[in-house]
């Protein structure tokens, strides 16, 4: 019995480094987890932010971002570029960032967005489920989300939000 209680913290401890070591290394990608916003109405903005915009018959997109935010400086091409070429309507909504450091930067990179909001407090991310920032959401012209990203918006994801953008849902 005495042996048994000594063999069983490093069995525990076995099983605990066998569990962990698996799931470091069996190549699942944490942004695939997906989001249960995907096909659901999406959350009303505040103030006017929304208004006139969702659900008005022509898809639009919401960007989480913030001036610290490295990955965010990185996708910040591509919503120039969607509103650019496509005409893509894009509500940006700064996350936990300073109103003065959100414009600058906006000002120096240049504004893709149609509206802009902040959510200094985080309550807005609250409703829309967010992880952090960049993430961005795909809403139809119905107002359903359609597609929910995580991380920076590349060329790859362009292949995807394209075909929904200009074909209104």
């Amino acid at each position: 019995m005495n042996r048994f209680l000594f063999v069983l913290p490093l069995l525990t401890l076995a099983i605990l480094a066998g569990f962990f070591g698996w799931s470091l290394l069996s190549g699942r990608d944490p942004a695939s987890i997906g989001s249960v916003m995907v096909g659901r109405s999406a959350p009303t903005l505040p103030g006017q932010l929304g208004e006139g915009l969702i659900k008005a018959g022509k898809p639009v997109l919401v960007n989480f971002f913030a001036s610290w935010c490295a990955p965010c400086l990185a996708e910040h091409p591509m919503f120039e570029r969607l509103k650019s070429r496509e005409g893509a309507t894009i509500i940006g909504i700064a996350w936990k960032d300073k109103p003065e450091a959100t414009r600058a930067w906006l000002q120096r990179l240049g504004d893709p967005f149609t509206r802009l909001g902040f959510d200094q407090d985080g309550k807005i991310a609250l409703d829309w489920g967010l992880s952090g920032v960049p993430e961005t959401y795909l809403i139809d012209a119905q107002g359903i989300v359609r597609l929910h990203f995580r991380g920076p918006i590349t060329e790859r994801d362009l292949g995807t939000i394209l075909p929904l953008l200009r074909g209104g849902s």
